[in-house]
């Protein structure tokens, strides 16, 4: 089954439990928004392509709004809105609501930057405000959850750091990939049709 409208997100949403990592207050947190939107076709989310930046391990990567904390912030959700605002020029406050939030991911250990907890928290949006894009964001796409729920859709890549080769899952949405940290988020979205 495949989440078509905000209130079946609502209503899938409600029972799920999001898993909290342990170990979360003791390391860098960030925090991204996950931003849904209901059209004549379904539900689609707001994704971003990272801008080509030199020493960014994220650089040109499909992504979500959002990043790391600073002590100015309250709590995550708070850098959620922040990062959006910093990034795409959305005021979430005003623009948006929150559903709920899904899991912690960790990030692996990349070059000298130790690992990172980041926690996705769902938005709606129903009027789309002009977005402007800063200069971290290359672009905006709307990707709809139909295309990443079918699993003829879903591909393989080869990912290679340093003398290591994976073999990962990830999507070409109009020849944009979408894979790892991201990916981990929208297969958690996407099976909320699960939890009935």
């Amino acid at each position: 089954m495949v989440i078509t409208t905000l209130q079946q997100a609502r209503q899938q949403l409600a029972p799920f439990k999001p898993r909290k990592k342990w170990y979360r207050r003791w390391v860098k947190r960030s925090a991204v928004a996950l931003i849904l939107r209901q059209t004549d076709s379904g539900l689609e989310t707001l994704m971003i392509k990272r801008a080509d930046r030199e020493g960014d391990p994220w650089s040109g990567h499909m992504a979500f709004p959002g990043g790391r904390g600073e002590q100015a912030d309250s709590n995550n959700l708070h850098t959620a809105r922040r990062e959006t605002w910093e990034e795409i020029g959305l005021d979430t406050d005003q623009h948006t609501q929150v559903l709920g939030r899904l899991s912690d991911i960790a990030t692996p250990p990349f070059r000298g930057h130790h690992r990172m907890v980041v926690t996705p928290y769902l938005f709606t949006i129903e009027q789309v405000p002009e977005l402007n894009p800063n200069h971290e964001v290359a672009e905006v796409i709307w990707v709809p959850l139909a295309f990443l729920a079918d699993p003829d859709n879903r591909e393989r890549m080869q990912w290679q750091r340093d003398n290591m080769t994976r073999d990962l899952p990830c999507y070409f949405y109009n020849d944009r990939r979408i894979w790892g940290l991201s990916l981990l988020m929208l297969d958690e979205l996407v099976g909320l049709a699960r939890y009935q």
